[in-house]
């Protein structure tokens, strides 16, 4: 979609920042109505909201006088493109009000050229809307035109909006233009799909990409446009309209405009949560307790409340994945989301203590797994269904942790675990495998990985260690190795090398263990129930060593 088109639709262009004064004062005098994507629009680059980093560099290219022919600005829908090129053409346009001023940063918005770009009115500011404007004629025009300096203004600038809609002829008309411009003459392009433009072109411009305006800053500016039009709106429901919008102010505008309609002067979450068809966070996080409770019927039931309030399938599966999400970032200890309430933060730390990981992992495939189905079912709703029964059946079958130590003789209690990290022991190992950890819990890392994966041991006597190596380590490995367990044990060792037959390395031990249990666990009736039941499904393994 385009941030702009023609002049009639040239200011529906989001507002990052509020209006003038006077601005404001008109549509209290009874004019009509205009929408708060028009009405709230940035009039400085202060008012630019999450583009701080593009106002920086403007603000050193126009204080050092070195102002680029043209700009690109690219982004998504939404996040002031065109707005950003208005304020351009005001900035480079701007004389004070005094008359005297030259290019800057914050211009004032009184001049003549100034309230004549906001206005749209300028006769040397040109805009054009490529994706009506597309054919070589229409660039034949701005190539023709900009050989005559400009009326008024300082520099005659054209603003391209969708460029990447041009024609390959178009384009090729514009390129020596674009290169060698005349000094009077600025082009400012803005594109969704930069991908689509010509590489020729973007060599010829200064490129800017607007991000996605951050949730918690829609919220904070969603609040101050609630607040300037005398509408009470509810914190939650700002955080729903800010997440919704998806970085984009335009859409978020859009959104609180038809909830202020909804809500007629007072807009709830609930009504907000509605108006979206979206599931409240209270009802994801009972129907995720009902799943991880193994509870059919009451996960049926909660479906069948939700498609009562015409609440979307899709949606209830990404709120499960969202609730799962925050869950992780929990247990790894990661900070929760700006816009998150106290009470979610609760329960995704409560949730968090009470999965593992493998299971956190499992459930986010599955869930993955069945969003991309109910996108493509028939009837989304059975596909939902399916989705969640799925889960439910994989939650009552056999952890594949239990299943390996049972098929292994050991019990989840005795399983061995990580060596904590502690100062060598003075004592001599007992055996190869402990002169490996001893080394792994002194620091020599490198040296531990090359004994456990580089290595096969011929003999172990100490303080006599013999090795046959797998591959070249040096003509002083072995007195290095030597010097190193001397200094962590505290008795003398002879190390050697040696090609007699040896022991496979540790790591190719490791391995054949791994695949003796591999071949184990496969051949298990439950495992093989499990791998009839999802197809495709592979059997995985994790190592714990080095934990």
């Amino acid at each position: 979609m385009s941030d702009s088109t023609d002049p009639a639709d040239a200011a529906e262009e989001p507002g990052l920042g509020l209006d003038l004064p006077e601005t404001a004062s008109k549509a209290a005098d009874g004019t009509a109505y205009r929408v708060l994507a028009r009405k709230y629009r940035p009039q400085t680059f202060a008012e630019l909201i999450g583009q701080d980093a593009m106002v920086q560099t403007l603000a050193n290219a126009i204080a050092r006088d070195r102002i680029a022919h043209a700009f690109l600005l690219t982004g998504v829908r939404g996040v002031g493109k065109t707005s950003t090129a208005r304020l351009i053409a005001k900035a480079l346009n701007c004389i004070g009000p005094d008359g005297q001023g030259g290019p800057t940063i914050t211009p004032c918005n009184v001049c003549e050229p100034c309230r004549a770009i906001a206005e749209g009115r300028h006769i040397d500011v040109i805009e054009m809307d490529a994706a009506s404007h597309t054919g070589v004629d229409d660039i034949r025009e701005i190539v023709d035109a900009v050989r005559y300096a400009s009326v008024s203004a300082r520099y005659k600038i054209y603003i391209i909006d969708e460029v990447h809609m041009l024609s390959k002829n178009a384009f090729n008309a514009l390129l020596k233009t674009l290169e060698e411009p005349p000094e009077h003459v600025k082009f400012l392009f803005a594109t969704t799909e930069v991908d689509k433009v010509p590489v020729t072109v973007l060599s010829r411009t200064q490129r800017f990409d607007l991000r996605r305006i951050p949730a918690d800053k829609l919220a904070a500016h969603f609040a101050e446009v609630s607040k300037a039009e005398s509408v009470e709106v509810e914190r939650d429901a700002l955080a729903m309209i800010a997440s919704a919008a998806e970085g984009s102010a335009r859409d978020g505008l859009s959104i609180l405009d038809q909830a202020i309609a909804h809500g007629a002067g007072v807009v709830t979450a609930e009504q907000v949560r509605e108006m979206l068809g979206l599931a409240d966070r209270g009802r994801i996080r009972r129907l995720l307790e009902l799943v991880l409770a193994g509870n059919a019927v009451g996960t049926l039931a909660a479906l069948d409340d939700a498609h009562a309030l015409g609440i979307d399938p899709t949606q209830l599966l990404r709120g499960l994945m969202v609730s799962l999400h925050a869950a992780t970032r929990a247990k790894a200890g990661a900070s929760g989301a700006a816009l998150q309430s106290a009470e979610e933060r609760e329960g995704a730390e409560a949730l968090a203590a009470a999965l593992g990981w493998g299971t956190i992992h499992r459930l986010w495939q599955m869930l993955l797994k069945g969003l991309e189905d109910v996108d493509a079912a028939p009837d989304p709703r059975e596909a939902a269904e399916m989705a969640l029964l799925r889960l439910i059946h994989a939650a009552e079958l056999p952890d594949p942790a239990s299943l390996v130590a049972k098929l292994t003789g050991q019990s989840g209690e005795s399983a061995p675990a990580a060596a904590p990290r502690s100062k060598p022991s003075a004592g001599v190992p007992a055996d190869f495998r402990g002169v490996v950890e001893l080394l792994e819990r002194s620091g020599k890392h490198q040296l531990a990985v090359q004994l456990h994966d580089q290595v096969g041991l011929v003999r172990y006597a100490p303080p006599e260690l013999v090795l046959k190596p797998a591959r070249p380590l040096g003509g002083d490995w072995p007195r290095e190795l030597a010097a190193i367990l001397k200094s962590a044990t505290g008795a003398g060792w002879d190390v050697s090398l040696s090609d007699d037959p040896g022991e496979p390395s540790l790591l190719d031990q490791e391995k054949m263990a791994e695949e003796r249990v591999r071949a184990d666990v496969l051949a298990d009736p439950n495992v093989r129930a499990v791998m009839d039941a999802f197809p495709g499904a592979e059997l995985e393994s994790h190592s714990t060593r080095g934990a």
